[in-house]
């Protein structure tokens, strides 16, 4: 959160703005919307000059583009007005109270008297994954983002558009810049295993639109899904708004129980699976059960969907290898993310699919939505390319590994007893048992509920459960926290926790 307080002609109070870096919605569109509510409110009065966008940028920690193109709609809606050099101000008419009809505007329906969602949209809104907001210990799912380079970063952006090249002016791929697929491509062979080209490889909004867009390509609506049980309802919830019927899969110390799957919905046309670090439990998917997957693909001519998710983070030994690498028959389609890598707000991700499909797969993109962002691509290609995307994955694995061991350490000080906390060999979170003490007092939804009301975040195991039974237990992810805010975060669970 990024705290700015602004001054109207004779404020009461300072009138904060908080920009939410983790939030869905563009930093722009938030400031925005909160500009435009502080107007309407009258917080911010007819004529009240307002702060520069350089100047507004520099105290958000924000870029003057963000700050122009939320200003440029204010100013296209009327909310402000001015001129260059003179600053910019409150318009004293707002458009908000001139109906265009020049009579009152009619009293709003009572929100009883609305209909409400569908059936769907209440089955998805339900799937949505559990959020915290940033450095709060201990958020599950949370980079750390002062370490990212943003100078770099903000450099790359500048000269990319300083002088920009045609292909990031206009689209005209919908698999995404030729030369951020080129560079994904090539870091995939090098970190990943993944056998592929650059034309193998489409540019999405994030891993949940690519889960998306490949049911839209490979199922039909109603068709079945099998899903990890434990597993992430951010994926669930992908499958399930394009249609799929999902289908829960038990996941045990090897990975997704495949001939369980084969018992249970024999009819399934995907796989959507995390083999490299199951989520949320950290199980690997072993040899046997990956080689079995696939040959289940091929025998049912069925899709395998990798979700590969946080690879990058493995602190003993190498990354392991894809399960695409493993596959010979054009089975598999992987899926990254560059959000918990860098920053969540670059909402870019990407699909690697087999070269039969990739036709297809781009006509359907371009059917649904064309193509991701293209501001941040030809960046993003330089940075992988010049060697600072590796080099910030090194300096994050050797943070996140203190952090982890950080955390091993509190927990073993202060909730020995109430959470059995086991080290993990990757990932930004650790799952924490609940002692039979414990369980004899309070369920993980319960024990949750206690953290976040002692100002600990954690998420209930049994959140992420669909029918498999799971020992009661917590998440907690350490990644976006401090040793010193681990520690005092350890101790108030535990006084949470306590009898």
């Amino acid at each position: 959160m990024v705290p700015m307080a602004i001054m109207a002609k004779t404020p009461a109070a300072p009138l904060p703005l908080d920009l939410d870096r983790d939030a869905p919605e563009p930093l722009a569109r938030q400031l925005y919307d909160q500009l435009r509510e502080l107007i309407l409110s009258g917080r911010l009065a007819g004529g009240t000059r307002l702060p520069s966008t350089r100047a507004l940028a520099m105290e958000l920690g924000i870029s003057r583009n963000t700050s122009v193109a939320a200003f440029d709609q204010l100013f296209a809606e009327g909310y402000v007005e001015g001129t260059v050099g003179a600053g910019t101000f409150v318009s004293t008419e707002l458009p908000d109270q001139l109906p265009a009809s020049g009579r009152a505007p009619q009293p709003l329906v009572e929100a009883s008297a609305l209909s409400g969602p569908s059936r769907r949209g209440r089955m998805l809104a339900a799937l949505a994954p559990p959020r915290a907001r940033r450095h709060r210990a201990f958020a599950v799912g949370v980079p750390e983002l002062g370490e990212f380079p943003f100078e770099l970063w903000s450099r790359l952006l500048g000269q990319s558009w300083r002088r920009p090249d045609t292909t990031a002016q206009v689209p005209g791929d919908a698999g995404g810049l030729p030369g951020l697929r080129a560079a994904i491509a090539r870091y995939l062979a090098t970190a990943r295993a993944v056998v592929c080209d650059p034309d193998q490889v489409i540019v999405t909004s994030g891993v949940q639109q690519g889960i998306g867009l490949a049911c839209q390509v490979l199922l039909d609506p109603g068709d079945k899904v099998w899903v990890e049980d434990p597993g992430y309802p951010g994926v669930n919830g992908a499958l399930a708004g394009a249609g799929m019927k999902l289908a829960p899969v038990p996941v045990d110390a090897e990975g997704l129980d495949v001939a369980a799957g084969e018992t249970s919905a024999p009819d399934a046309r995907l796989a959507c699976v995390t083999p490299s670090h199951h989520y949320p439990l950290g199980t690997v998917m072993s040899l046997p059960r990956r080689l079995a997957l696939i040959e289940w693909a091929s025998r049912r001519d069925g899709w395998i969907l990798e979700d590969d998710y946080d690879s990058e983070f493995r602190y003993r030994g190498r990354p392991l290898a894809s399960l695409q690498g493993l596959d010979r028959g054009g089975r598999v389609i992987y899926a990254g993310s560059f959000s918990k890598v860098m920053f969540p707000s670059l909402r870019l991700g990407y699909l690697v699919v087999p070269p039969h499909l990739i036709g297809v797969f781009r006509a359907v993109r371009s059917a649904l939505d064309d193509h991701a962002s293209l501001i941040a691509q030809p960046a993003l290609a330089r940075f992988i390319d010049e060697g600072h995307f590796a080099a910030h994955i090194r300096r994050m694995r050797r943070l996140y590994a203190g952090r982890q061991e950080a955390l091993l350490d509190a927990g073993w000080r202060h909730l020995a007893g109430l959470l059995t906390l086991a080290p993990d060999d990757a990932g930004l979170h650790l799952v924490g048992r609940l002692t039979p003490d414990t369980v004899a007092r309070m369920d993980d939804r319960e024990a949750a509920r206690r953290g976040g009301e002692a100002g600990v975040a954690t998420v209930a195991l049994s959140t992420y459960r669909i029918r498999a039974p799971l020992p009661p237990g917590l998440v907690l992810g350490y990644a976006a926290v401090g040793e010193p805010e681990i520690e005092q975060a350890a101790a108030a669970l535990a006084a949470a926790l306590a009898p």
